[in-house]
């Protein structure tokens, strides 16, 4: 498939107002869209169907889906993409709420330093005027951000939502189960270097313990790797990666309301963090810092393709996968304004005035793109 069809069949999907996703996963020149038949809305508790999810940081409320067998299916391999100028050159940018940003920080430190806390993570939204189709900053998100999972997706009964986080979830490979712990964050330099504080070091390890914790009563044999420092456009983040294998009566559900959402996007002890969140942020984040991704599709690998009866044969391995991503760096658009979802994790050594300071970088990771 040519890249003017891939999406000018895109492009119609959208004009009909018509349920689409279209995305691609971190280093990969692979392009994917989902396009549903209908606008019917489909939504999911269990977890047990096989499509492409969407799910709020509320797991209280519903996940919504993109069903694999209701959608036609689209594959685009590209290393970049054709793009236009960008048109929307004055693009005025609204950040307000500083002060009650700073107050609800200062609100959680006390919090902390109480002993009803360790960590809280808090968000906030800003707003950029935006006229270029959807598709359109799809495109730049794609060339801009490598080590990212980007995407674009839409339901009209639902919103429209782009992003480019580069946090995995987790995800499911057959038997295998891989998550990944990423926290901290300093600006990007030019010369490459990074110098990480003990406030960012211990905010990581708290990540990083969760999920070694909370996967324990589903998995065996976990492999913790040695923390590095990965670039996400013009930030640096601290990864840990943990590789396990999940014991066979374990449920997908199960281990999805274990770690989501882990204290990166949420806090610790997670259930008070989520409390204090809900009661104090004064806002619904509605998808942002939820997951989205592939749920439960089936790969069929065969050892060795010349036996006769392969489905019978001992040599046919059939394998379910599933990759979810933490919705991160992402925005929603509303009519010709985006709103651009930004937060930070608040510990007992964090400043106001600083963790203010850190949620206007990362806006820029996104906003960048919108000017």
């Amino acid at each position: 498939m040519t890249e003017a069809s891939f999406f000018q069949n895109l492009e119609q999907q959208y004009e009909n107002k018509l349920p689409f996703v279209v995305y691609s996963r971190p280093i990969n020149s692979i392009i994917k869209c989902w396009l549903q038949k209908d606008d019917v809305l489909h939504e999911t508790v269990t977890f047990s169907e096989s499509g492409f999810v969407f799910s709020p940081f509320d797991l209280e409320d519903s996940a919504v889906l993109l069903p694999q067998s209701e959608c036609k299916h689209r594959v685009l391999e590209i290393s970049n993409l054709q793009i236009g100028e960008i048109h929307n050159s004055d693009v005025k940018k609204k950040s307000e709420g500083q002060s009650f940003h700073i107050q609800l920080v200062n609100k959680c430190i006390a919090a902390i330093e109480n002993g009803e806390l360790e960590k809280v993570v808090l968000s906030r939204s800003e707003e950029q005027r935006v006229f270029e189709n959807p598709i359109q900053i799809f495109k730049r998100l794609f060339n801009t951000y490598k080590n990212a999972m980007v995407y674009c997706w839409y339901h009209p009964k639902v919103g429209l939502w782009l992003g480019a986080t580069p946090e995995l979830l987790f995800k499911v490979e057959g038997q295998q189960l891989t998550t990944i712990s990423l926290a901290g964050t300093q600006p990007y330099n030019a010369n490459g270097e990074v110098n990480w504080t003990e406030k960012e070091l211990k905010e990581q390890k708290i990540v990083t313990d969760f999920l070694a914790n909370q996967i324990l009563p589903y998995t065996t044999n976990t492999k913790i790797s040695d923390v590095e420092s990965i670039r996400a456009g013009n930030l640096w983040h601290l990864k840990t990666r943990l590789i396990s294998r999940i014991d066979s009566k374990s449920k997908l559900k199960s281990i999805i309301e274990a770690l989501h959402p882990t204290p990166a996007v949420c806090g610790f002890p997670k259930k008070k963090a989520k409390a204090f969140i809900l009661n104090n942020e004064g806002y619904n984040r509605e998808f942002y810092t939820g997951f989205l991704g592939e749920l439960n599709l089936k790969l069929s690998k065969t050892r060795n393709t010349n036996l006769r009866n392969v489905e019978n044969s001992a040599y046919n391995v059939i394998k379910t996968q599933s990759n979810f991503y933490v919705n991160l760096r992402c925005m929603q658009i509303i009519q010709n304004k985006a709103k651009i979802y930004v937060g930070g994790g608040i510990t007992k050594g964090s400043v106001g005035e600083k963790e203010w300071e850190e949620t206007q970088n990362k806006a820029k990771t996104i906003g960048n793109i919108l000017s």
